[in-house]
């Protein structure tokens, strides 16, 4: 495992761009970074000081989008780093961001319990999600062509079509969904309150597989094209493969505490991950 220093910057949020580079959000300097796979690193102000880019996705419009949870607020980037912003609601609090299979973005908004479309010129859309205190999440385009979604409050994982309409998968016991990511034929999801990490068909069937240190608060997950997964442990300091079955093989971080959050399959296809205490993980496939 290798791993790339972005110092006293806050790495949060990870996609790879269509370009052909990683692009991560600074949560702590307020700014968007584009690394190379060698580690070459270029940064952007994502707007204003005090902004918290959190989350990040590419689109479909030669732009990478972002959440501004700081101030409520959508971020556009080109792939040359020219940058945009579109104002949502004050209090929104965006989250998840994803592109749709509409070339619009979809994303949620955790304290309003509403997902958005915007589209490229900046139309927004608003659908309630009819769960009240629901703290819709994450956000991932599943293989149907909906949207599909976490509610970390309510336990639930949500799908929303592109028309709008809404339908919600109960987990079967106590939880706290956060990430979710498309494999080519279900959803996977982590679920940071019970250390464990699900599988979700599109006919609602889910599947559970503890971690087997179910405190590690898993937080973020990729899926691969295979159909396996690769996700990080906030708390353990860990990232961890989970096969197409549920067999889960675990890699310590080398530094310790480093937090890791976001997490991608990289265009070198290796995965890397961004590491809130400064740093960028990579771990050959």
């Amino acid at each position: 495992m290798e791993e790339f220093p972005l110092p006293d910057a806050g790495p949060y949020g990870i996609t790879s761009g269509a370009d052909g580079a990683l692009w991560l959000t600074l949560v702590n300097s307020g700014e968007i970074a584009r690394m190379t796979t060698d580690g070459k690193v270029e940064t952007f102000p994502a707007g204003p000081k005090g902004r918290r880019p959190t989350i990040i996705a590419a689109g479909v419009d030669n732009a990478v989008w972002f959440t501004r949870l700081g101030d409520a607020h959508l971020g556009r980037i080109t792939y040359d780093g020219v940058v945009s912003a579109f104002p949502l609601s004050d209090g929104a609090n965006p989250f998840g961001i994803c592109a749709g299979p509409d070339g619009a973005m979809w994303f949620t908004e955790m304290a309003t319990d509403r997902i958005g479309r915007i589209t490229p010129d900046g139309g927004i859309t608003h659908f309630d999600i009819g769960v009240q205190g629901g703290f819709p999440s994450m956000i991932t385009t599943g293989p149907d062509d909906a949207l599909w979604f976490t509610l970390n409050q309510a336990n639930a994982i949500g799908r929303i079509d592109l028309d709008g309409n809404v339908s919600l998968h109960q987990l079967p016991d106590a939880g706290a969904p956060v990430g979710i990511a498309a494999g080519p034929d279900a959803l996977w999801f982590v679920d940071i309150a019970a250390g464990r990490v699900g599988r979700l068909t599109v006919d609602g069937e889910v599947t559970l597989y503890p971690l087997p240190d179910p405190t590690a608060k898993p937080h973020a997950i990729t899926a691969l094209p295979s159909g396996d997964c690769w996700l990080t442990e906030w708390a353990a300091n860990r990232l961890a493969h989970v096969s197409a079955t549920g067999n889960i093989t675990e890699h310590p971080l080398p530094t310790p505490s480093s937090e890791p959050h976001g997490i991608t399959l990289g265009p070198d296809g290796a995965i890397w991950a961004a590491l809130e205490i400064g740093s960028v993980a990579r771990i050959a496939p």
